[in-house]
């Protein structure tokens, strides 16, 4: 295991050939940029150069680097080279003149989720790596993922074959039973891999421009090697390639022309620190938390849906007066005065010089009252269809007790009436036995 400091294309020739069983690249894009970042708590800055006279010398670059991996691969070797939409058609040509046209085993996309910019045109969020092998005979593990949901049991366990038509079919016997099929570990891992980009409060974040996650460089290290492989990175930045490496227990080399990428290289394999990924293991759907009442109240808004914020639900897609105009829908257990006090707390920090809750029920809490001019509250629509039906029930009610009333009091006139015939007729025959 080493890290060298010094030009890749000085320090290649100088190792073994044939001895490395995994090329893993990721070189400079051609951006003709200059890359900075400064650490999280801003005591350092790494950059490098990604600038060049002209494509050809970069090109031409590229192409004596590749040369020398392929010298110092083993015959059952392969290599990754990562690339992105800049000069990934010029570096698709440079592997086959190195590696053969027959020997590119696969286009890996890199898709992530990215934050949006005012760019014109679509959102950048992927990146390319291209695998090729050495040989034909190349070294590859198989990776194997959970069926899709929409997989029935019949796909996985029963057998298909082509019918005379061509199409694929559920296989049967000579008695017309269906055929079970062989074991299943899974699908096969595809060539689409959605990895998350290091977020900027991951731990394993170290500030150094165009880092990689080591889920990454793990399922590729996973993909291509065996435990005690050699792996080599000729430009190896800060280190991600080899700290996934030795967390798997490969050996490795690393070459990078920074100083300053080697020393946080040694840091770092030091004390090696891997994010895990919540995406991965737990699924998309584990950060949705909106239900889907919530949603459809924020789609008629024309908002969008805020997931894990405790204040906030949504933000109007357009701003108002420059400024963000927050949402949130009144909570099915708390009053309306703590979803006016939430809503307001959460936006401070947000600059919304507008907001809008959306109420839902008919709790409230007498015992505070917030006022906000800024603060815009709607009755969503099954609560105004709510307090429209019970106020019709309450004046169908006032009608019938009015009619009540009116029954009664007719009711009382007529007793009364019988009442005093009835005491006219005693208080006659009272007085006629008075007379006798």
């Amino acid at each position: 295991m080493s890290v060298i400091n010094g030009n890749c294309l000085d320090v290649l020739p100088g190792l073994d050939a044939e001895s490395v069983q995994l090329v893993y690249l990721d070189p400079p894009f051609f951006t003709q940029k200059t890359h900075a970042l400064a650490t999280r708590d801003n005591s350092n800055e790494y950059s490098f150069s990604d600038n060049w006279d002209s494509r050809e010398d970069y090109l031409n670059f590229i192409r004596q680097v590749l040369v020398e991996c392929y010298k110092k691969l083993k015959p059952n070797g392969s290599i990754f080279l990562h690339c992105d939409k800049t000069a990934s058609h010029y570096l698709r040509i440079l592997l086959d003149e190195t590696f053969g046209e027959h020997n590119f085993q696969s286009e890996i996309v890199w898709a992530y989720k990215r934050w949006s910019n005012s760019k014109k045109g679509l959102l950048n969020s992927h990146q390319n790596i291209y695998f090729y092998s050495k040989t034909e005979n190349f070294k590859f593990n198989f990776i194997y993922t959970d069926y899709s949901p929409t997989t029935n049991i019949d796909q996985i366990l029963q057998a298909r074959k082509r019918n005379e038509k061509g199409k694929s079919a559920y296989q049967r016997d000579e008695n017309g039973k269906t055929v079970l099929a062989n074991e299943k570990k899974g699908v096969p891992l595809s060539d689409v891999w959605n990895i998350p980009f290091l977020n900027p409060k991951a731990r394993e974040r170290v500030g150094y421009p165009t880092q990689k996650p080591i889920l990454l460089l793990e399922r590729i290290i996973e993909l291509a090697t065996d435990k005690n492989d050699l792996v080599l990175d000729p430009f190896c930045g800060s280190g991600t390639t080899l700290i996934a490496a030795r967390l798997l227990n490969r050996e490795f080399i690393g070459i990078d022309i920074s100083e300053d990428a080697i020393d946080l290289t040694k840091n770092r394999l030091e004390n090696p620190i891997r994010s895990s990924s919540n995406l991965l293991e737990k699924g998309a759907g584990s950060y949705l938390e909106k239900s889907d009442y919530e949603r459809g109240i924020l789609k008629v808004l024309d908002a969008l849906p805020v997931e894990r914020n405790s204040g906030i639900d949504g933000f109007l897609r357009e701003y108002l007066e420059g400024c963000p105009v927050s949402v949130r829908i009144q909570k099915d257990y708390e009053d309306l005065e703590t979803a006016k006090r939430k809503l307001i707390e959460a936006s401070e920090t947000k600059n919304c010089r507008w907001m809008i809750l959306v109420r839902t029920n008919s709790i409230e809490n007498s015992l505070f009252e917030t006022n906000d001019e800024r603060l815009l509250v709607i009755d969503s629509l099954d609560f105004m269809v709510s307090k429209k039906l019970n106020q019709k029930v309450k004046e169908n009610n006032k009608e019938l007790n009015k009619r009540d009333i009116e029954i009664i009091n007719e009711n009382a006139e007529i007793l009364n009436k019988q009442a005093l015939e009835t005491l006219e007729y005693q208080v006659d025959i009272w007085e006629h036995y008075e007379t006798k």
